[in-house]
């Protein structure tokens, strides 16, 4: 490829950053990697927390596409329902080698209908919302599927990079930038997952994002409705296999 190898995130407002921001930390390394950052609007994209990414390229306008990777937030209710978003999701994953996401943005490709009958990663707590959408949830922590790659809730992102990287350059070139980047996690609370952690911390945790379930389950319910009034002419690409 010319321009290189071109690994497009696809964001929208309201992302968690790390989701995007991990990945991008190592996909950058990956060599000949051309990141390019895009959303349907472009321009500024504000996510979660404040933090805000400028000179966003527009989705639209993005021709080539070997890796795509999208980030999961708490804007991913709204994203699952905005047509030029999903349609861009599906034009870029009919190019890319590999489709990548993280955390809740497994429910993006299921809502574009991308992970029909595959396996996926999600954020614990918002897994269940794949099977509406056509997926196979999958509690592990990376999860491949063909050419679908997904990483569970927000720091997976490093793992699922790191294991794409793998797939791209060899293990030892992934082992390298992995102590580059000295990513050698010890958390200090044994908590990271809901089997792990105690029930009255995870019924804390649970109670904050109960929060926007409501929201969140008839958004899914509705893309999923969206999903089946699509005809076979649509483009939507019901096996990412290669």
């Amino acid at each position: 490829m010319d321009s290189g190898f071109p690994v497009v995130f696809a964001l929208y407002p309201r992302i968690t950053q790390l989701d995007f921001t991990g990945p991008f930390e190592v996909f950058a390394r990956l060599p000949g990697a051309r990141c390019i950052s895009a959303s349907v609007s472009g321009g500024t994209v504000e996510g979660s927390g404040g933090l805000t990414f400028a000179n966003v390229a527009r989705l639209a306008d993005i021709a080539e596409c070997a890796l795509l990777c999208v980030p999961g937030g708490f804007g991913t209710v709204a994203a699952m329902e905005d047509p030029l978003y999903l349609s861009e999701l599906r034009r870029l994953a009919t190019q890319a080698r590999y489709i990548t996401s993280v955390c809740t943005g497994s429910l993006l490709l299921a809502a574009a209908g991308l992970l029909d009958g595959k396996r996926a990663a999600c954020h614990w707590a918002w897994r269940d919302s794949l099977a509406v959408l056509g997926a196979i949830p999958d509690p592990a922590r990376v999860v491949r599927d063909g050419n679908v790659i997904t990483g569970g809730g927000v720091t997976a992102g490093i793992d699922m990079a790191l294991t794409v990287l793998a797939e791209i350059a060899g293990a030892d070139y992934a082992q390298t930038v992995q102590l580059t980047i000295e990513y050698a996690p010890e958390p200090p609370f044994d908590c990271g997952r809901p089997e792990l952690a105690r029930p009255e911390i995870v019924a804390a945790a649970q109670k904050r994002l109960d929060a926007m379930r409501a929201e969140r389950d008839a958004a899914v319910r509705r893309a999923r409705d969206a999903l089946r009034a699509l005809s076979p002419s649509s483009g939507v690409r019901r096996s990412c296999s290669r």
